[in-house]
Protein backbone atom coordinates (compact mmCIF):
# COMPACT_ATOMS: atom_id res chain seq x y z
CA UNK A 1 0.00 0.00 0.00
CA UNK A 2 3.01 2.59 0.91
CA UNK A 3 5.99 2.37 -1.20
CA UNK A 4 8.12 5.15 0.98
CA UNK A 5 7.73 6.88 4.44
CA UNK A 6 10.25 9.70 5.02
CA UNK A 7 10.44 13.02 7.37
CA UNK A 8 11.62 15.98 5.91
CA UNK A 9 12.92 19.35 8.03
CA UNK A 10 11.82 22.74 7.22
CA UNK A 11 14.65 22.95 5.22
CA UNK A 12 14.14 20.09 3.32
CA UNK A 13 16.69 17.74 5.04
CA UNK A 14 16.44 14.16 4.76
CA UNK A 15 15.81 13.04 8.48
CA UNK A 16 14.24 9.57 8.37
CA UNK A 17 14.04 7.60 5.11
CA UNK A 18 12.48 3.73 4.39
CA UNK A 19 11.82 2.47 1.14
CA UNK A 20 9.08 -0.67 1.68
CA UNK A 21 8.45 -1.63 -1.78
CA UNK A 22 10.88 -0.28 -4.45
CA UNK A 23 8.22 1.39 -6.32
CA UNK A 24 9.30 4.79 -6.34
CA UNK A 25 12.69 6.39 -6.84
CA UNK A 26 15.27 7.53 -4.28
CA UNK A 27 14.35 11.16 -5.34
CA UNK A 28 11.15 11.22 -4.15
CA UNK A 29 12.04 13.40 -1.25
CA UNK A 30 13.93 15.97 -3.15
CA UNK A 31 11.00 16.23 -5.60
CA UNK A 32 8.33 16.48 -3.00
CA UNK A 33 9.99 19.17 -1.18
CA UNK A 34 10.55 21.23 -4.17
CA UNK A 35 6.73 20.88 -5.12
CA UNK A 36 5.68 22.15 -1.51
CA UNK A 37 8.11 24.92 -0.76
CA UNK A 38 7.25 26.35 -4.62
CA UNK A 39 3.48 25.41 -4.72
CA UNK A 40 1.73 27.72 -6.89
CA UNK A 41 -1.38 25.37 -8.45
CA UNK A 42 -5.54 26.50 -7.96
CA UNK A 43 -4.07 29.76 -6.37
CA UNK A 44 -3.18 28.41 -3.14
CA UNK A 45 0.03 29.35 -0.99
CA UNK A 46 0.32 26.01 0.47
CA UNK A 47 0.26 22.48 -0.62
CA UNK A 48 -2.92 20.22 -0.37
CA UNK A 49 -2.10 17.10 1.99
CA UNK A 50 -2.56 15.28 -0.95
CA UNK A 51 -1.02 15.51 -4.42
CA UNK A 52 -0.22 13.87 -7.67
CA UNK A 53 3.49 14.37 -9.16
CA UNK A 54 4.29 12.33 -12.35
CA UNK A 55 1.63 9.27 -11.04
CA UNK A 56 3.11 8.96 -7.64
CA UNK A 57 0.81 10.32 -4.98
CA UNK A 58 2.18 12.75 -2.21
CA UNK A 59 0.71 12.35 1.38
CA UNK A 60 1.40 14.21 4.33
CA UNK A 61 1.36 16.25 7.29
CA UNK A 62 3.10 18.95 9.04
CA UNK A 63 3.80 18.09 12.64
CA UNK A 64 6.11 19.79 14.85
CA UNK A 65 7.75 21.90 11.69
CA UNK A 66 8.40 18.63 10.40
CA UNK A 67 7.35 17.24 7.41
CA UNK A 68 5.77 13.38 7.63
CA UNK A 69 5.45 11.97 4.70
CA UNK A 70 4.08 9.20 2.40
CA UNK A 71 4.10 7.86 -1.54
CA UNK A 72 2.69 5.59 -3.43
CA UNK A 73 1.43 4.66 -6.78
CA UNK A 74 -2.07 3.10 -5.91
CA UNK A 75 -5.10 4.32 -5.30
CA UNK A 76 -5.13 4.30 -1.45
CA UNK A 77 -7.37 6.05 1.00
CA UNK A 78 -6.14 9.64 1.94
CA UNK A 79 -7.95 9.43 5.11
CA UNK A 80 -6.38 6.35 6.45
CA UNK A 81 -2.80 7.25 5.72
CA UNK A 82 -3.08 10.85 6.87
CA UNK A 83 -4.21 9.17 10.14
CA UNK A 84 -1.17 6.45 10.11
CA UNK A 85 1.03 9.68 9.34
CA UNK A 86 -0.63 11.68 12.76
CA UNK A 87 -0.31 8.08 14.62
CA UNK A 88 3.59 7.25 13.40
CA UNK A 89 4.54 11.23 14.85
CA UNK A 90 2.09 10.26 17.77
CA UNK A 91 4.19 6.84 19.05
CA UNK A 92 7.57 8.41 18.25
CA UNK A 93 6.62 11.14 20.46
CA UNK A 94 5.89 8.61 23.20
CA UNK A 95 9.16 6.95 22.74
CA UNK A 96 11.53 10.27 22.30
CA UNK A 97 9.69 12.39 24.60
CA UNK A 98 10.38 15.64 22.69
CA UNK A 99 9.54 15.21 19.27
CA UNK A 100 12.57 17.85 17.10
CA UNK A 101 15.07 17.33 14.36
CA UNK A 102 17.14 17.06 17.46
CA UNK A 103 15.28 14.33 19.15
CA UNK A 104 14.93 12.41 15.81
CA UNK A 105 18.72 12.36 14.51
CA UNK A 106 19.61 11.35 18.30
CA UNK A 107 17.90 8.98 18.13
CA UNK A 108 17.55 7.34 14.59
CA UNK A 109 18.15 3.73 15.70
CA UNK A 110 15.28 3.85 17.64
CA UNK A 111 13.08 5.24 15.49
CA UNK A 112 13.90 3.08 12.71
CA UNK A 113 13.25 0.35 14.87
CA UNK A 114 9.77 1.29 15.62
CA UNK A 115 9.30 1.93 11.66
CA UNK A 116 9.92 -1.97 11.23
CA UNK A 117 7.32 -2.51 13.48
CA UNK A 118 4.00 -0.42 12.82
CA UNK A 119 4.59 -0.92 8.59
CA UNK A 120 5.59 -4.40 7.25
CA UNK A 121 6.30 -4.13 3.41
CA UNK A 122 3.74 -0.76 3.33
CA UNK A 123 1.07 -2.04 5.32
CA UNK A 124 0.49 -0.92 8.73
CA UNK A 125 0.74 -3.14 11.87
CA UNK A 126 -0.16 -1.51 15.01
CA UNK A 127 0.24 2.22 16.24
CA UNK A 128 -0.01 1.36 20.02
CA UNK A 129 2.62 2.62 22.29
CA UNK A 130 1.94 -0.60 24.58
CA UNK A 131 1.97 -2.94 22.39
CA UNK A 132 5.31 -1.66 20.57
CA UNK A 133 6.79 -1.59 23.83
CA UNK A 134 7.21 -5.87 23.39
CA UNK A 135 9.00 -5.25 20.13
CA UNK A 136 10.71 -2.61 20.19
CA UNK A 137 14.34 -2.46 22.63
CA UNK A 138 16.44 0.36 22.05
CA UNK A 139 16.63 2.89 25.28
CA UNK A 140 15.93 6.28 23.94
CA UNK A 141 18.32 9.02 23.99
CA UNK A 142 16.49 11.87 26.42
CA UNK A 143 16.86 15.35 24.56
CA UNK A 144 17.05 18.21 27.68
CA UNK A 145 13.47 19.85 27.87
CA UNK A 146 15.06 23.03 28.77
CA UNK A 147 16.30 23.59 25.38
CA UNK A 148 13.57 22.88 23.85
CA UNK A 149 11.36 25.66 22.10
CA UNK A 150 7.94 25.01 22.82
CA UNK A 151 6.14 23.58 19.39
CA UNK A 152 2.37 22.57 18.86
CA UNK A 153 1.13 21.22 21.73
CA UNK A 154 3.55 22.71 24.09
CA UNK A 155 2.91 26.36 23.72
CA UNK A 156 -0.86 25.88 24.10
CA UNK A 157 -0.38 26.36 28.03
CA UNK A 158 2.03 29.65 27.65
CA UNK A 159 0.10 32.35 30.03
CA UNK A 160 2.70 34.94 29.49
CA UNK A 161 5.74 34.32 30.82
CA UNK A 162 4.33 31.64 33.06
CA UNK A 163 3.89 28.24 32.15
CA UNK A 164 1.70 25.60 33.18
CA UNK A 165 3.56 22.25 34.44
CA UNK A 166 3.96 20.51 30.96
CA UNK A 167 6.57 17.59 31.33
CA UNK A 168 4.56 15.31 29.66
CA UNK A 169 5.08 17.22 26.72
CA UNK A 170 8.67 16.57 26.79
CA UNK A 171 8.92 13.20 28.41
CA UNK A 172 9.17 9.74 27.38
CA UNK A 173 7.22 7.02 28.29
CA UNK A 174 9.57 4.47 28.43
CA UNK A 175 12.51 6.48 30.35
CA UNK A 176 13.02 6.87 33.94
CA UNK A 177 13.99 9.35 36.04
CA UNK A 178 17.38 9.28 37.26
CA UNK A 179 17.97 6.73 40.13
CA UNK A 180 15.79 4.48 38.19
CA UNK A 181 12.90 5.83 39.96
CA UNK A 182 9.94 7.15 38.05
CA UNK A 183 7.62 10.25 38.85
CA UNK A 184 4.31 9.54 39.25
CA UNK A 185 1.79 11.27 37.51
CA UNK A 186 -1.13 11.94 35.32
CA UNK A 187 -1.92 14.72 32.50
CA UNK A 188 -5.70 15.16 31.45
CA UNK A 189 -6.49 17.74 28.83
CA UNK A 190 -9.67 19.24 27.84
CA UNK A 191 -8.98 20.59 24.00
CA UNK A 192 -11.59 22.21 22.03
CA UNK A 193 -11.97 23.48 18.44
CA UNK A 194 -14.72 25.68 18.10
CA UNK A 195 -16.05 26.55 14.52
CA UNK A 196 -18.46 30.03 14.23
CA UNK A 197 -19.73 31.85 11.48
CA UNK A 198 -21.19 35.31 12.21
CA UNK A 199 -23.14 37.72 9.89
CA UNK A 200 -22.12 40.77 8.91
CA UNK A 201 -24.70 42.23 11.69
CA UNK A 202 -22.74 40.27 14.12
CA UNK A 203 -25.31 37.42 14.77
CA UNK A 204 -24.61 34.08 14.97
CA UNK A 205 -25.05 31.76 11.56
CA UNK A 206 -23.87 28.35 12.80
CA UNK A 207 -21.71 27.18 15.65
CA UNK A 208 -19.70 24.11 16.88
CA UNK A 209 -17.47 22.34 19.36
CA UNK A 210 -15.10 19.36 18.18
CA UNK A 211 -13.54 18.23 21.67
CA UNK A 212 -11.24 15.75 23.09
CA UNK A 213 -10.18 14.68 26.42
CA UNK A 214 -6.52 13.96 25.59
CA UNK A 215 -4.61 11.87 28.38
CA UNK A 216 -1.10 10.91 29.30
CA UNK A 217 0.08 8.73 31.97
CA UNK A 218 2.92 8.30 33.84
CA UNK A 219 1.76 5.53 36.58
CA UNK A 220 3.18 2.61 37.58
CA UNK A 221 1.48 -0.67 38.52
CA UNK A 222 -1.90 -0.15 36.06
CA UNK A 223 -3.97 1.66 38.50
CA UNK A 224 -7.45 2.37 37.74
CA UNK A 225 -8.39 5.70 37.53
CA UNK A 226 -11.58 7.07 37.75
CA UNK A 227 -12.44 10.93 35.99
CA UNK A 228 -16.09 12.43 36.80
CA UNK A 229 -17.12 15.08 34.45
CA UNK A 230 -20.05 17.57 34.92
CA UNK A 231 -22.96 15.66 36.58
CA UNK A 232 -25.76 17.78 34.79
CA UNK A 233 -23.65 16.49 31.33
CA UNK A 234 -26.55 14.94 28.92
CA UNK A 235 -26.02 13.39 25.39
CA UNK A 236 -28.02 13.16 22.69
CA UNK A 237 -29.92 16.07 20.63
CA UNK A 238 -33.42 14.52 22.05
CA UNK A 239 -32.91 15.52 25.43
CA UNK A 240 -32.26 19.34 24.76
CA UNK A 241 -35.84 20.14 25.07
CA UNK A 242 -35.68 18.54 28.64
CA UNK A 243 -31.92 20.84 29.53
CA UNK A 244 -33.42 24.18 27.54
CA UNK A 245 -33.84 26.30 30.49
CA UNK A 246 -30.90 25.02 32.80
CA UNK A 247 -28.77 25.28 29.92
CA UNK A 248 -29.18 28.63 28.74
CA UNK A 249 -28.66 29.34 32.28
CA UNK A 250 -25.82 27.77 32.55
CA UNK A 251 -25.86 24.87 34.01
CA UNK A 252 -26.17 22.04 32.05
CA UNK A 253 -23.72 20.72 29.25
CA UNK A 254 -25.09 19.24 26.36
CA UNK A 255 -23.10 16.90 23.83
CA UNK A 256 -24.68 15.85 20.37
CA UNK A 257 -22.59 12.74 20.45
CA UNK A 258 -19.44 11.61 22.11
CA UNK A 259 -16.88 8.10 21.89
CA UNK A 260 -14.29 6.31 23.78
CA UNK A 261 -11.36 4.74 24.19
CA UNK A 262 -11.44 1.03 23.88
CA UNK A 263 -10.35 1.11 27.65
CA UNK A 264 -13.20 3.26 29.29
CA UNK A 265 -15.23 1.20 31.16
CA UNK A 266 -19.31 2.95 30.74
CA UNK A 267 -20.57 1.07 33.94
CA UNK A 268 -21.30 4.07 36.19
CA UNK A 269 -21.29 6.89 33.49
CA UNK A 270 -24.75 7.20 32.84
CA UNK A 271 -25.49 6.92 37.07
CA UNK A 272 -22.44 9.58 37.61
CA UNK A 273 -21.04 10.81 34.50
CA UNK A 274 -17.71 8.49 35.70
CA UNK A 275 -15.43 7.34 33.29
CA UNK A 276 -13.71 4.27 34.68
CA UNK A 277 -10.43 2.83 33.20
CA UNK A 278 -6.66 1.87 33.26
CA UNK A 279 -4.26 4.06 31.10
CA UNK A 280 -2.48 2.65 28.46
CA UNK A 281 0.99 3.78 27.67
CA UNK A 282 1.26 6.89 26.02
CA UNK A 283 -0.93 9.41 24.64
CA UNK A 284 -4.29 8.56 24.03
CA UNK A 285 -7.79 10.33 23.19
CA UNK A 286 -10.09 9.00 26.40
CA UNK A 287 -12.79 10.80 24.83
CA UNK A 288 -14.19 12.62 21.86
CA UNK A 289 -17.21 15.13 21.72
CA UNK A 290 -19.07 17.19 19.82
CA UNK A 291 -21.45 20.22 20.79
CA UNK A 292 -23.62 22.03 18.23
CA UNK A 293 -25.90 23.75 20.86
CA UNK A 294 -25.69 27.28 21.42
CA UNK A 295 -22.83 29.14 23.36
CA UNK A 296 -21.11 31.56 23.98
CA UNK A 297 -18.19 32.28 21.63
CA UNK A 298 -14.84 33.61 23.23
CA UNK A 299 -14.73 36.57 20.33
CA UNK A 300 -16.84 39.06 18.66
CA UNK A 301 -15.49 39.79 14.91
CA UNK A 302 -16.76 42.83 13.20
CA UNK A 303 -15.89 44.80 10.50
CA UNK A 304 -16.36 47.56 7.61
CA UNK A 305 -15.49 48.16 4.24
CA UNK A 306 -16.62 51.39 1.98
CA UNK A 307 -15.16 53.50 -0.83
CA UNK A 308 -12.77 56.47 0.56
CA UNK A 309 -12.62 58.19 -2.54
CA UNK A 310 -11.45 57.41 -6.23
CA UNK A 311 -9.89 54.10 -6.23
CA UNK A 312 -9.42 54.11 -2.52
CA UNK A 313 -11.10 52.23 0.29
CA UNK A 314 -11.06 52.14 4.07
CA UNK A 315 -11.57 48.90 6.48
CA UNK A 316 -12.23 48.67 9.47
CA UNK A 317 -11.77 45.43 11.75
CA UNK A 318 -13.09 45.00 15.13
CA UNK A 319 -12.21 42.52 18.25
CA UNK A 320 -13.48 42.04 20.92
CA UNK A 321 -12.92 39.21 24.07
CA UNK A 322 -15.95 37.98 25.61
CA UNK A 323 -14.38 35.96 28.44
CA UNK A 324 -12.83 36.75 31.90
CA UNK A 325 -10.23 38.86 32.63
CA UNK A 326 -8.08 36.33 34.05
CA UNK A 327 -7.72 34.61 30.63
CA UNK A 328 -5.54 35.56 27.99
CA UNK A 329 -5.50 34.42 24.23
CA UNK A 330 -2.03 33.81 22.43
CA UNK A 331 -0.89 34.02 18.99
CA UNK A 332 -3.72 35.64 17.80
CA UNK A 333 -3.98 36.02 13.62
CA UNK A 334 -6.83 37.85 11.63
CA UNK A 335 -7.29 37.08 8.01
CA UNK A 336 -8.91 38.91 5.38
CA UNK A 337 -9.70 38.90 1.49
CA UNK A 338 -9.08 42.03 -0.20
CA UNK A 339 -10.16 42.87 -4.17
CA UNK A 340 -7.71 41.18 -6.44
CA UNK A 341 -7.20 44.77 -7.95
CA UNK A 342 -5.80 45.96 -4.42
CA UNK A 343 -2.25 47.88 -5.02
CA UNK A 344 -1.04 48.77 -1.86
CA UNK A 345 -2.38 49.06 1.97
CA UNK A 346 -1.21 51.07 4.47
CA UNK A 347 -2.39 50.25 7.80
CA UNK A 348 -3.31 52.17 11.44
CA UNK A 349 -2.84 50.58 14.72
CA UNK A 350 -4.85 51.70 17.75
CA UNK A 351 -2.59 53.77 19.79
CA UNK A 352 -0.30 52.21 22.48
CA UNK A 353 -0.80 48.73 20.58
CA UNK A 354 1.75 46.10 21.71
CA UNK A 355 2.89 42.84 20.19
CA UNK A 356 0.84 43.85 17.02
CA UNK A 357 1.80 44.14 13.29
CA UNK A 358 -0.29 44.15 10.47
CA UNK A 359 0.72 43.18 7.00
CA UNK A 360 -0.77 43.15 3.36
CA UNK A 361 0.39 39.79 1.38
CA UNK A 362 0.64 41.42 -2.26
CA UNK A 363 0.48 37.81 -3.89
CA UNK A 364 -2.58 36.36 -2.14
CA UNK A 365 -4.44 39.92 -1.42
CA UNK A 366 -5.19 39.25 2.03
CA UNK A 367 -4.96 41.56 4.97
CA UNK A 368 -3.05 39.56 7.83
CA UNK A 369 -3.19 41.11 11.69
CA UNK A 370 -1.06 39.55 14.05
CA UNK A 371 -1.63 39.87 17.86
CA UNK A 372 0.59 38.50 20.43
CA UNK A 373 -1.95 38.45 23.00
CA UNK A 374 -5.89 39.34 24.40
CA UNK A 375 -6.63 40.05 27.45
CA UNK A 376 -10.46 38.88 28.49
CA UNK A 377 -12.75 41.89 28.10
CA UNK A 378 -10.81 44.33 26.11
CA UNK A 379 -11.47 45.62 22.58
CA UNK A 380 -8.88 46.04 19.90
CA UNK A 381 -9.41 47.57 16.28
CA UNK A 382 -7.12 47.68 12.88
CA UNK A 383 -7.51 50.19 10.35
CA UNK A 384 -6.59 49.80 6.84
CA UNK A 385 -6.27 52.32 3.82
CA UNK A 386 -6.56 50.35 0.54
CA UNK A 387 -5.71 52.11 -2.96
CA UNK A 388 -6.89 50.10 -5.97
CA UNK A 389 -5.12 49.64 -9.00
CA UNK A 390 -8.63 50.22 -10.96
CA UNK A 391 -12.28 51.30 -10.38
CA UNK A 392 -14.23 48.99 -8.67
CA UNK A 393 -17.38 47.63 -10.01
CA UNK A 394 -20.33 46.83 -7.71
CA UNK A 395 -20.10 46.11 -4.57
CA UNK A 396 -16.46 46.51 -2.83
CA UNK A 397 -17.92 44.20 0.58
CA UNK A 398 -18.94 41.37 -2.02
CA UNK A 399 -15.50 41.53 -3.27
CA UNK A 400 -13.44 41.17 0.42
CA UNK A 401 -13.52 38.49 3.27
CA UNK A 402 -14.70 36.92 4.98
CA UNK A 403 -12.60 37.66 7.72
CA UNK A 404 -11.03 34.56 9.45
CA UNK A 405 -9.32 34.61 12.67
CA UNK A 406 -6.77 31.87 14.11
CA UNK A 407 -6.03 31.80 17.88
CA UNK A 408 -5.15 29.63 21.29
CA UNK A 409 -6.64 30.40 24.93
CA UNK A 410 -5.27 28.10 27.53
CA UNK A 411 -7.35 27.71 30.90
CA UNK A 412 -10.63 28.13 28.93
CA UNK A 413 -13.16 25.65 27.31
CA UNK A 414 -16.26 27.38 25.23
CA UNK A 415 -18.71 23.90 26.60
CA UNK A 416 -17.94 24.37 30.12
CA UNK A 417 -17.48 20.63 30.34
CA UNK A 418 -15.66 20.15 33.62
CA UNK A 419 -13.56 17.49 35.28
CA UNK A 420 -15.18 17.40 38.96
CA UNK A 421 -12.54 15.09 40.37
CA UNK A 422 -9.98 12.53 38.91
CA UNK A 423 -9.11 9.64 41.59
CA UNK A 424 -6.44 7.04 41.26
CA UNK A 425 -6.77 3.88 43.09
CA UNK A 426 -4.30 4.04 46.06
CA UNK A 427 -2.07 1.16 46.07
CA UNK A 428 -0.07 1.99 49.64
CA UNK A 429 -1.56 4.80 52.06
CA UNK A 430 1.66 6.75 50.95
CA UNK A 431 0.57 6.85 47.02
CA UNK A 432 -0.06 10.23 46.13
CA UNK A 433 1.05 10.65 42.24
CA UNK A 434 0.35 14.02 40.72
CA UNK A 435 -2.71 15.17 38.50
CA UNK A 436 -2.21 17.70 35.78
CA UNK A 437 -5.70 18.91 34.14
CA UNK A 438 -5.28 21.67 32.00
CA UNK A 439 -8.42 23.18 29.38
CA UNK A 440 -7.64 24.97 26.01
CA UNK A 441 -9.65 26.30 23.01
CA UNK A 442 -8.63 26.75 19.86
CA UNK A 443 -10.08 28.09 16.77
CA UNK A 444 -10.72 25.41 13.84
CA UNK A 445 -12.95 28.10 11.42
CA UNK A 446 -13.57 31.05 13.15
CA UNK A 447 -15.24 33.15 10.06
CA UNK A 448 -16.81 37.26 10.24
CA UNK A 449 -19.08 37.70 6.81
CA UNK A 450 -18.73 41.72 5.82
Amino acid sequence: MIAQFFVLSQRGDNIVFRDYRGEVSKGSAEIFFRKVKFWKEDEEEEAPPVFNVDGVNYIHVKIAGLFFVTTTRVNVSPSLVLELLQRIARVTKDYLGVLNEDSLRKNFVLVYELLDEVIDFGYPQTTSTEVLKSYVFNEPIVIDSTRVPPLGPASMFMQGTKKMPGTAVTKSVIVTEPGGRKREEIFVDIIEKISVTFSSSGYILTSEIDGTIQMKSYLTGSPEIRLALNEDLSIGRNSSSVYDYRSSAGGAVILDDCNFHESVRLDSFDVDRTLSLIPPDGEFAAMNYRMTQEFKPPFRVSALIEEAGQLKAEAIIKIRADFAASVTANTIIVQMPVPTYTARVSFELESGAVGQTADFKEGAKRLEWCLKKIVGGSEHTLCAKLTFSQESHGNIAREAGPINMNFTIPMYNASKLQVRYLHIAKKSPSYNPYRWVRYVTQSNSYVARL
